[in-house]
């Protein structure tokens, strides 16, 4: 059977199935949607089997589908490992490194130079400071910040950076909330909150403690969340060293609560099955030492 089943065949229907979209299937591919669409219908005619219902509205896999997919899946990754691997015996690094992490310019910076060194790597690379979990299959490594315990799942994390912080206040909203100095009384003045990273609104604490904070301003950028707190908009948690020129100068005034902020960490994600590639394993001793530089 797998002699009448072209490898192109089994990637296009795995790209079909997880964008659900012939479209963008094509598009991650780098390939006509035509094409696409005829590996498709290739594989279900020579399996003899249905695998994608078509509307004119939606996509849905058949049950044969779910099954080649999840059959299949771990298949095309053991043999895409194996065959990145063999590529390194040669005196230089290539392949494909494809990679999601956050729109930071040490880490354009960081990348681009790796790139540079080695000419032969060919990047793919999403900046998303929130990527979902669906979305992570297929990609070598993810770059994503936390606070406190990660969520449990299938991958290995390691700690690129940690970033202490601390909770901030401009003067100006003193002037209508009194100062906190407990968490409880902080969990009832406005806040700026995260809108969908760092697990949403909790504020965590060290010692695993959590509360729910007010917030009517909500934002995916540590940029956004200081320049609000300058205004007077809420308390923040921001890194310490990205306001410490404001603490300095009085802008913000730190609070001393009964429990400090978590830290800010930055994480490499990687599949826990067989990785690190050497590509990725040498991308992150990279990073590593442009940091510690």
């Amino acid at each position: 059977m797998i002699e009448k089943i072209e490898p192109r065949w089994l990637l296009s229907f795995q790209t079909v199935y997880q964008q659900l979209s012939f479209k963008l299937a094509a598009d991650q591919l780098q390939l006509p949607a035509s094409n696409v669409s005829r590996h498709v219908a290739l594989l279900e005619q020579q399996l003899n089997v249905r695998l994608l219902e078509r509307t004119t509205r939606k996509m849905i896999p058949t049950p044969a589908g779910k099954q080649l997919y999840h059959s299949m899946t771990p298949l095309i990754q053991a043999m895409n490992d194996v065959l990145a691997d063999v590529s390194l015996q040669s005196d230089s690094l290539s392949g494909h490194l494809k990679i999601i992490m956050p729109d930071l310019p040490f880490l354009a910076e960081s990348i681009a130079d790796f790139c540079s060194l080695h000419p032969k790597i060919e990047l793919s690379c999403d900046t998303q400071l929130n990527p979902t979990e669906g979305l992570l299959e297929g990609y070598d490594l993810v770059l994503r910040f936390g606070r406190g315990p990660l969520e449990d799942s299938g991958w290995i994390a390691k700690e690129i950076l940690r970033w202490p912080s601390c909770v901030v206040v401009a003067p100006r909203l003193l002037k209508h909330h009194r100062l906190p100095h407990s968490l409880d009384e902080l969990r009832k003045m406005p806040c700026i909150t995260t809108l969908s990273v760092l697990q949403g609104m909790p504020w965590r604490f060290k010692q695993n403690q959590t509360i729910q904070v007010q917030s009517s301003y909500k934002v995916n950028s540590g940029h956004m969340a200081k320049a609000a707190a300058l205004k007077g908009l809420g308390f923040a948690i921001l890194p310490t060293h990205a306001c410490q020129a404001e603490i300095d100068n009085g802008d913000l005034i730190p609070i001393k609560l009964t429990s400090e902020p978590e830290d800010l960490v930055l994480y490499a994600l990687y599949s826990g099955r067989k990785y690190p590639l050497e590509k990725v394993k040498l991308f992150l001793q990279h990073l590593r030492k442009g940091l510690d530089g």
